[in-house]
């Protein structure tokens, strides 16, 4: 049997969310929001993903507050505005789709934020290009050439931490299954983690200790907000000499765990333009293997995973417990009915659909039955 379409049980306070199989579709900022809202752009992007035959569909990263948003076009979840353009749009995409639980992704880009769009050019926006004043934990910017951003004050902290459990609150409204925190790629949370952003003086810099003292006040306090399944992305290392490390993850994920997290999305980098990755087939599954092998913690691997039976052995050595698919499900969106084909699953898909499917490929999809004429 396939374990990449087996079910799988994730945790949480109210009882427990089981997937039809172990895809995911990883979140992807689409830079298409108005004034932090999201836009037709969404519903179309998200009814055609949930329609990807992947068991959970992770809505891309949804700022907490204005200035925590990547580009002036990303989505956000700050206000009645924004909740309600998010509602709007997710409760009709859902209403067309086969059932497929919905993952939202908070998060705040910390000095990452104020910047252009990636197809103009994803620089740091000047107040005079739409820019805003970016804030992270020490007055250090991203690239030698960006002004800096402000350190953020005790008071400030505060703020932020209640702006993601207002955003948590917002989501279980949203009727979202799951979230998960962004603590990855250089944004906020990140920055508190790594030394190469991190450099205050006072309780929330300096050793491990501090340095993972807020990304932890912001999980606990989400925790308390929100009942359903609760995970983090994390970048497991920062690619780069004295930074952000795998031992530290791991025992950050030791941490989250006590804290009742369910699950770690792995990923990396994304903190320093010193990084040198190590880009290849897989490249981050290690870093997923080594955190799940040392916690027992559920976990999802992504990263240049492009075949079904590259997921598969993935699962079957016990390197992850989910697999995520980012550009693979932009690029092909019916990926998850591909891989299930390939590896004798099943998956469910709209009816106006069926008959698209090559005879060989029937028996990938349960219970139905495609009339060929």
């Amino acid at each position: 049997m396939s374990l990449l379409f087996s079910p799988l049980t994730l945790p949480s306070p109210r009882g427990g969310l089981t997937l039809p199989n172990r895809l995911v579709v990883a979140p992807m900022c689409q830079y298409s929001a108005h004034e932090g809202c999201a836009t037709d752009w969404h519903l179309m992007h998200w009814g055609n993903l949930l329609n990807s035959g992947a068991a959970m569909f992770t809505i891309e990263a949804t700022a907490v507050l204005p200035e925590g948003r990547i580009t002036p076009n990303c989505l956000g979840l700050w206000d009645d505005r924004t909740e309600a353009a998010l509602s709007s749009h997710l409760q009709r995409a859902r209403a067309l789709a086969p059932s497929t639980a919905v993952c939202l992704q908070l998060a705040h880009a910390g000095r990452k934020a104020s910047s252009a769009v990636p197809w103009q050019g994803g620089q740091l926006l000047a107040p005079a290009q739409g820019g805003w004043e970016t804030f992270a934990p020490s007055a250090l910017p991203h690239l030698p050439s960006e002004t800096a951003p402000t350190a953020i004050s005790a008071a400030r902290l505060i703020e932020i931490r209640e702006a993601f459990v207002t955003a948590a609150r917002r989501a279980a409204r949203l009727g979202v299954e799951a979230i998960e925190l962004h603590g990855a790629h250089g944004y906020l949370l990140h920055q508190f983690l790594s030394p190469l952003a991190n450099q205050r003086s006072d309780a929330y810099g300096g050793p491990f200790e501090n340095r993972i003292r807020f990304p932890l006040e912001v999980f606990a306090a989400v925790r308390q907000a929100f009942d359903g399944v609760l995970g983090l992305r994390l970048s497991a290392t920062d690619w780069v000499e004295g930074g952000w490390d795998l031992p530290q993850s791991i025992e950050l994920v030791q941490r989250l765990q006590a804290a009742g997290c369910n699950f770690i999305h792995v990923s990396s980098g994304g903190v320093s333009p010193l990084q040198k990755i190590a880009l290849g087939a897989g490249y981050q599954v290690p870093f997923a293997q080594a955190i799940r092998a040392a916690t027992g913690m559920v976990t999802t691997s992504v990263g240049l995973i492009t075949e079904a039976q590259q997921a598969e052995a993935i699962l079957q050595t016990g390197d992850a417990d989910l697999i995520a698919l980012g550009r693979g499900f932009l690029y092909q969106p019916r990926w998850g009915w591909q891989a299930a084909a390939a590896l004798g699953g099943t998956v469910q898909a709209s009816p106006q659909y069926w008959r698209c499917l090559p005879r060989e490929a029937q028996t990938a999809f349960g219970k139905v039955t495609v009339a060929q004429r």
